[in-house]
């Protein structure tokens, strides 16, 4: 996820101009919640995915929306742990219940339930911190990768593809479904993976990304397909997040591109764990994120592109 309210889209030293900008992107945009009472509000989708799921990103948006309008304006998130715990269903609306859980004087803990038909489809937790100085300041060093102007998009490496007279019309069709899925994020992948040889890679995955709008998800978006990279011969029959996890550094916006980091040091059981770092162009670390979630896998056929 990148651009939440305050904790992903401020800008260092913003004007107020820039706070007026956000705020009217906010009130039209996916993160847009009606207010029913103290503490309850209401969201609708406006992306629904191949999976005809809920995308969990966008639920993540939504409940730390709800979590930042109970807490006052000097306090930014830096944190979010959310599980999911049923399917959500892009035919009805979703209700956002937030529990004031602490108010301190450096923290506030919020907790929220994404509710529909009745029951809870996601449960999360969020943390708001004011901004202290401390002289306490490190991080790792931004990976060395050509910048976003020197690659290609997902969309013009499939079109390269596409061109081929000899492409099998197997994965003519499958790349044609890619290109008709309408992505609300722009991808830049650093070493895109070739779709004519099934080749076991190590499950680490670099690529640029930004928002075609104001406001996107991505944190939630890529993280369970690097489980997948050392396994060629197999593709995922079902997949689903059990838990993510996000913390802010620092600030950044969704609409400027950012390097998404992305390894999975495990996977077993029918689980995949993946952890994400995202840096924003002038080497500097926003976030960082963990998942976990179920891989059901399947051995493909052994027919070649």
């Amino acid at each position: 996820m990148a651009d939440s309210s305050k904790p992903a889209t401020e800008v260092e030293h913003e004007s107020s101009a820039d706070k007026a900008d956000l705020r009217s992107v906010l009130v039209t945009s996916v993160l847009n919640l009606d207010r029913l009472d103290t503490d309850l509000y209401r969201g609708t989708h406006h992306w629904i995915p191949r999976t005809k799921r809920l995308f969990g990103g966008q639920i993540i948006g939504q409940a730390l929306v709800a979590a930042a309008k109970s807490v006052s304006e000097n306090v930014y998130a830096h944190s979010l742990h959310c599980y999911f715990v049923r399917a959500g269903d892009p035919s009805v609306p979703v209700l956002y219940q937030v529990e004031r859980t602490r108010d301190g004087r450096s923290f506030c803990v919020r907790s929220v339930k994404a509710i529909q038909h009745g029951q809870p489809i996601l449960i999360c937790q969020a943390s708001f911190h004011m901004r202290q100085p401390s002289p306490l300041e490190h991080q790792f060093i931004m990976p060395t990768v050509p910048p976003p102007d020197a690659l290609l998009t997902i969309e013009e490496l499939i079109q390269r593809y596409l061109s081929d007279p000899n492409l099998a019309d197997t994965a003519r069709q499958g790349l044609n479904k890619i290109l008709a899925d309408e992505v609300p994020i722009e991808i830049k992948p650093i070493n895109p993976p070739d779709f004519y040889r099934r080749t076991a890679m190590e499950p680490k995955k670099l690529f640029w990304v930004r928002a075609r709008g104001h406001i996107a998800y991505v944190s939630d978006y890529f993280l369970l397909g690097t489980a997948l990279l050392p396994y060629p011969n197999y593709r995922a029959q079902f997949s689903a997040s059990l838990d993510h996890a996000m913390w802010f550094h620092s600030t950044f916006r969704a609409d400027e591109w950012m390097l998404y980091e992305c390894e999975s040091p495990w996977a077993g059981g029918s689980r995949g764990f993946i952890q994400g770092r995202m840096w924003r162009q002038d080497g500097v670390l926003a976030a960082s994120c963990a998942q976990e979630g179920v891989l059901r896998v399947k051995a493909m056929s052994q027919s070649k592109l």
